[in-house]
């Protein structure tokens, strides 16, 4: 898929506008000149730049290119089942990982997607567990984002 400059630079300028918009209401911290927004202001302005670059960018170059092209693989059932496969499965664990948790979710996530993928069948399900074990590690122990325990709450380590 291809999108003409002009498209993808709206798209980031208004990224850019959300960004400085949410900033403003950053707290002040009393007594130092640089505060929590200063960061993300500096980026969302300078991403607000960018965008306007190519929004200019691709209106010189309209006429020569069309605004939206879609890719070959759209054409493709193989790879247009794989795309809503891959959607399908970030529904279900916004929907789901509340309830039966991270581990559950993602290991039942990874094992459809490896079936469908196309890995082998013995394999799946102790690369499901492993690969979730090791994320959930990363995220839970190293980086101390809580994930959802969900249905195995009183396993919790």
């Amino acid at each position: 898929m291809r999108l003409n400059d002009a498209v993808t630079g709206v798209l980031l300028l208004a990224l850019a506008i959300a960004i400085l918009f949410n900033v403003s209401v950053f707290p002040v911290i009393p007594g130092q000149s640089v505060g929590p927004s200063l960061f993300p202001s500096v980026l969302g302005s300078l991403l607000a730049v960018c965008a306007l670059l190519l929004i200019r960018e691709g209106l010189t170059t309209s006429k020569s290119q069309p605004w939206f092209v879609l890719g070959k693989w759209v054409r493709s059932v193989h790879h247009l089942k794989n795309f809503l496969l891959t959607l399908a499965c970030l529904v279900f664990y916004i929907l789901a990982s509340d309830v039966l948790g991270f581990i559950v979710c993602s290991t039942l996530i990874l094992a459809v997607l490896f079936l469908a993928f196309s890995v082998r069948v013995k394999l799946v399900l102790p690369l499901a567990i492993l690969v979730t074990l090791v994320i959930h590690a990363a995220f839970y122990k190293g980086l101390r984002v809580p994930l959802p325990w969900g249905i195995l709450q009183p396993l919790q380590w």
